[in-house]
């Protein structure tokens, strides 16, 4: 039995999903003229009390469309040293948007005001334009780590205050919102822009969607047609992600029951020095002084648990709707079973 705990990119679609696929409504996007790419947009629009969505086949590109959205040349963006738009994006900050980046040390990928306001610049001729802070929910770096709305506030208070726009990375926003209880309905007043992924713990094959304002929308699709995201059929694509909406969103709260359960095994192995605080559906954690990452991944991966390497001491697991509480059972008991010793 194969457990594959690399990420929750990897899942795969059930017979519903196909389904739903096959007998999508298309026709030409770029035209406008797909109802099911619409219907999806309008979905999300709505779900998050935002005006209007743009649906692409990536969370790269719908973050890299927003931060072209949201700055000129020579500007500057502020996010976490972790965060996915600045280590995961192939730089595209700086290649699509020609802007610099102010990098902030989170607590655990988490922002707040006070770490924000003093990198904020000041008017000077010597100095780039802050003009965007973007925000990382669930965070990946962070093992999981999710904002509630009580942290959001406040910074889009400063950032309305700095009269600067503050984007959301929200790959796995609903995992955020399973764990914090909150509701998406709220989070339109605080953001410029959300990007949601639903090919991550929401199981579609591809795709994501930008939110934002209705302006905002109408210069992002002429940025998606320049990086080469304008789609024809794409509805059955889109159908894939109005499915997930409608159907696996409550699933999420079981991804997150195995991830702890993970996360309290590894706790319990002399191996394992320590584990990020498990929130979500990933599981962070440090290996004792002298143990591989590539060893730990290795050995796991001979009795059919797949993970990955995320530093020179760190390994991450993901759960996933494709996970069975019998595949946990089993790679806790490899993990527990695994006997390691240092390596001088």
């Amino acid at each position: 039995m194969k457990i594959d705990l690399r990420s929750d990119t990897v899942t795969v679609p059930d017979s519903g999903m196909l389904e739903a696929m096959m007998t999508a409504k298309v026709g030409d996007d770029v035209f406008g003229e797909d109802e099911t790419v619409h219907a999806l947009e309008h979905k999300l629009a709505a779900l998050f009390n935002m005006e209007a969505g743009l649906f692409c086949p990536s969370g790269t590109m719908t973050n890299q469309i927003a931060i072209k959205c949201f700055t000129k040349p020579m500007d500057e963006v502020i996010c976490d040293q972790g965060s996915h738009v600045y280590r995961y994006e192939r730089g595209g900050i700086a290649y699509h948007s020609m802007a610099s980046v102010r990098l902030v040390n989170g607590i655990r990928g988490i922002l707040t005001p006070e770490l924000i306001e003093p990198e904020i610049n000041e008017e000077n001729i010597h100095y780039p334009n802050s003009s965007l802070v973007v925000l990382e929910n669930t965070v990946n770096k962070g093992g999981g780590a999710c904002y509630n709305l009580a942290q959001i506030e406040p910074i889009h208070t400063l950032c309305n205050i700095k009269e600067i726009k503050l984007h959301l990375d929200g790959a796995r926003i609903f995992n955020a919102l399973t764990a914090t209880g909150d509701h998406a309905l709220a989070y339109g007043q605080y953001f410029d822009g959300i990007s949601v992924c639903l090919s991550k713990g929401l199981g579609a094959p591809v795709g994501s969607v930008l939110l934002g304002s209705k302006e905002t929308i109408r210069e992002a699709i002429k940025i998606r047609k320049a990086f080469g995201g304008g789609m024809r059929q794409a509805g059955f694509l889109a159908a894939a992600g109005i499915y997930a909406l409608d159907h696996n969103i409550p699933k999420l709260a079981q991804d997150h029951k195995h991830a702890k359960a993970l996360g309290d095994a590894l706790s319990k192995v002399s191996y394992v020095c320590s584990v990020l605080p498990v929130e979500t559906n990933i599981v962070v954690f440090e290996l004792a002084n002298g143990i591989r990452p590539e060893t730990v991944v290795h050995h796991l991966a001979e009795s059919g648990v797949l993970c990955n390497a995320t530093g020179p001491k760190t390994v991450r697991m993901v759960t996933h709707l494709n996970i069975s509480e019998e595949m946990i059972d089993r790679a806790i008991e490899n993990i527990i079973h695994l006997h390691l010793s240092a390596h001088k």
